[in-house]
């Protein structure tokens, strides 16, 4: 199941050829990338180590220096043919995913009137992407990535089409929604690499930042809206129809990405085919740090941080006493902060690992604060600003990890983030799912929340020694020692 996503083979642009998608764009980088902007000049085969300071401004190459304005316009990415037309097929398709998510598992317990039922089709979705996931990534790597989603969302528009059919005929049965949950499970494991790295052809690497979030915003409105208008329709019209929209919905990627103009998507080197190449991708982000310790974050975060479901629908039902009315409120809230999280984050040029650590942290302190909230109306206006900086940690260490990643070896990595990212949920859910039937949802978040700021500090610390910087609190606003795998220009 996708959450928002190629062109000829070619040269990267991050060795120095300019964007050719000038024409049709507002946005003009000044100059193309210097070797001292990519992220593999910050190690060498002698010493994997990053950097323990950030050059002096008069050692810079001048071509660093007239990089695009550190703040660029929240939706300059827009600007871009190529990404509008993506970006307007994925807010219908989002939607339709949301709205399948919900009729889904309707579905599911209508027909079983069994909630271990509705899990064991989540488990469906999710496992091919927690077996194959490198797989995936490594397909991407090897394949154009605008060929790969045309293949995988017409096969994932297949098989909603064919649920749809099941459903409104009505002679749907679980096992055939088990097969289905499968089939997108697998087409996911080769669609989410390719479409989270397919942002690096549509726009120049100035706007992957900001394309990145504003696709975490496409996806975070979608989340808002697409169960809102999926209710209204199963309670109107029977949940086959949720299905039909879902199915129609992929029209419209498949025709954003057919009427994409190819010549000016950015070319990307392909890699070759290979042995090893799986161990390759690994090594890669191990001796890497400007990978590893997002890669290490996300996952501390992803599994403590992330288990929403399980901590509102508890809130909902044992503190407040309330209904399904409420829970729907909780998450409007979660997901409101979350765009606004996202269009904010889209008018960032740039970042330090620094601020990924502090992202992180802030993501633990803000779930202590929330487990220390009692009231209703503290607790909505609260969840705003979890929502806020839990996008904002996503979107920093998406766009961190892409724009660090060699073009050849970035589906593998990407693959790798997502499997840690999903891999460590169900854990999580397992974990915090106890804590909060033993000791109740406060205590879960205070706990969670807990775990993420002791991985943040002791991350941070980890790879401020891994630089070889001493740590220490600098109040003063002009600090001049960074995590230097962060202090590049995005």
């Amino acid at each position: 199941m996708r959450v928002g996503s190629a062109a000829p083979e070619g040269s990267d642009p991050t060795g120095g050829s300019p964007p050719q998608n000038q024409s049709s764009s507002t946005y003009r980088p000044v100059a193309t990338e210097t070797a001292a902007d990519r992220p593999v000049a910050t190690e060498t085969a002698a010493d994997h180590r990053v950097a323990a300071a950030e050059p002096e401004a008069a050692d810079r190459p001048q071509a660093a220096r007239s990089d695009p304005p550190e703040r660029p316009s929240t939706f300059a990415a827009l600007h871009i043919r190529n990404y509008r037309l993506f970006f307007a097929g994925q807010v219908v398709s989002n939607t339709g995913t949301w709205m399948q998510r919900i009729a889904q598992d309707w579905l599911v317990l209508q027909i079983t009137n069994s909630p271990l039922a509705v899990g064991i089709t989540t488990a469906l979705q999710f496992l091919p992407m927690l077996l194959f996931g490198l797989w995936g990534g490594l397909i991407a790597d090897r394949y154009p990535k605008r060929r790969l989603l045309l293949i995988t969302q017409t096969a994932m528009g297949g098989l909603a089409a064919i649920l749809t059919v099941l459903t409104l005929t009505g002679v749907v049965q679980v096992w055939q929604v088990y097969l289905i949950a499968l089939g997108l499970g697998l087409a996911t494991v080769v669609d989410n690499p390719a479409r989270q790295t397919f942002v690096n052809e549509m726009v120049p690497k100035p706007l992957v930042r900001n394309a990145v979030s504003l696709n975490s915003g496409n996806f975070q409105l979608a989340r808002m809206v697409g169960p809102a208008v999926a209710g209204v329709l199963i309670s109107l019209v029977g949940i086959g129809w949720a299905f039909a929209f879902n199915a129609v919905s992929f029209l419209a990627v498949l025709a954003a990405l057919t009427a994409m103009r190819t010549r000016e998507l950015q070319r990307m080197p392909l890699a070759p085919r290979g042995p090893g190449q799986l161990r390759e991708g690994l090594h890669y982000v191990r001796r890497t740090p400007a990978l590893l310790w997002p890669i290490v974050l996300v996952f501390f975060v992803g599994t403590f941080g992330y288990n929403f479901p399980i901590i509102l629908s508890a809130y909902t039902k044992d503190v407040f006493d309330s209904g399904a009315d409420v829970y729907g409120l909780l998450n409007t809230a979660l997901a409101a902060g979350s765009v606004i999280g996202a269009l904010v984050a889209a008018r960032r040029a740039r970042s330090h690992l620094a601020v990924l650590f502090a992202a992180a942290a802030a993501v633990g302190l803000s779930l202590v604060v929330l487990g220390l909230t009692p009231w209703f109306i503290p607790f909505v206006a609260f969840l705003l600003v979890v929502g806020f900086v839990s996008v904002t940690f996503n979107t920093l260490g998406n766009t961190s990890v892409q724009l660090a990643s060699d073009p050849e070896l970035r589906g593998r990595v990407m693959s790798l983030y997502m499997l840690v990212f999903m891999g460590g949920t169900p854990l999580g859910s397992l974990l915090v799912g106890a804590i909060t039937e033993r000791w109740g949802a406060p205590v879960a978040l205070i706990l969670s929340g807990s775990v993420c700021v002791a991985a943040a500090v002791v991350a941070a610390i980890l790879a401020a020694r891994s630089a070889g910087i001493s740590v220490h609190v600098n109040l003063h606003r002009h600090a001049q020692r960074q995590l230097a795998a962060g202090d590049r220009p995005a």
